[in-house]
């Protein structure tokens, strides 16, 4: 399969200073991958929580396949993230930490064609943080027309 799906949390790096990365399976439904193959999914105000002993992501909105009929899926439904237990007791014991939490980065297809999602143990930028980030990309660009 050569499939290049990628949806990225564009917002994630300008409000979140990232700490650790994962790569987590997801629980979707037939509709849900049909519609993430055809790139229609939103990550922007995404987050991952526990609830029990699971972690799961709030607020991702996987738009509703066009072709699905009754058996389409609901766009914000909370899914469930697979992850080992040891990378789930260690998320679970950094996020209880002020000011941690956890977000998604990309929903990806693996080698064997499979769904997954980065999500990064975060910590929320200040708002002198953000201008700096803004000033280092202006700086950037400033050089790359200088450069031409």
């Amino acid at each position: 399969m050569s499939e290049n799906i990628t949806i990225k949390n564009k917002k994630a790096y300008f409000e979140y200073h990232i700490l650790d990365k994962y790569e987590a399976g997801i629980e979707l439904l037939g509709t849900e991958i049909k519609s993430i193959r055809a790139g229609k999914a939103n990550l922007t105000d995404g987050f991952c929580t526990f609830v029990g002993n699971e972690l799961f992501a709030f607020n991702i909105h996987i738009s509703e396949y066009s072709m699905g009929s009754f058996y389409n899926h609901e766009p914000k439904r909370n899914r469930k993230l697979l992850l080992n237990k040891k990378e789930l007791h260690k998320l679970r014991i950094k996020t209880q930490d002020k000011g941690m939490t956890i977000i998604p980065l990309q929903i990806f297809f693996n080698e064997r064609g499979f769904a997954k999602m980065e999500i990064a143990l975060a910590q929320g930028k200040k708002l002198h943080d953000k201008r700096d980030s803004l000033k280092e990309r202006d700086a950037k660009i400033e050089i790359s027309r200088y450069n031409k």
